[in-house]
């Protein structure tokens, strides 16, 4: 008897949707990099990119626990001197919330090709509206 090895013609990607509405970000994010990433998938291997694929709505519904939504800040670098940008939580959930799940998920990947890969599998909308009714999506249930 063989072990099976996957290879990539064997991936049937699912579709999954997520509402962030009420949900801690940091348990929410968690459950969708594990999808993203395949770890959920009985044939994971770490070489091959095995994850399906997540739909976040309602994404500005979002929270955090205790002061963190004071005190949270998010820093980027525009590639010039003195260029460090830095945004409350408040003002970014106000102003872009895809951008937070999407950078709190997407950090929890690999930092290589297959995790940007994976990172590319992840939808995020603000609203209870997605375009991607067409794969129909499987709603996912974060306890």
């Amino acid at each position: 008897m063989s072990t099976f090895i996957p290879s990539g013609k064997d991936i049937s990607r699912k579709w999954y949707v997520v509402d962030a509405s009420g949900q801690t970000l940091g348990r929410l994010a968690t459950k969708a990099a594990s999808v993203l990433s395949g770890k959920l998938n009985p044939q994971y291997v770490p070489y091959i990119d095995m994850g399906d694929h997540v739909i976040v709505i309602n994404a500005e519904k979002v929270r955090l626990t205790g002061l963190k939504d004071q005190k949270k800040v998010y820093r980027r670098y525009t590639g010039f001197p003195g260029g460090l940008r830095e945004e409350s939580f408040t003002r970014l959930i106000n102003r872009k919330p895809e951008k937070v799940l999407e950078e709190a998920i997407k950090g929890m990947l690999p930092k290589t090709k297959m995790g940007r890969a994976m990172g590319s599998k992840l939808k995020v909308y603000r609203g209870d509206k997605h375009p991607h009714a067409a794969q129909n999506p499987v709603e996912m249930r974060i306890a």
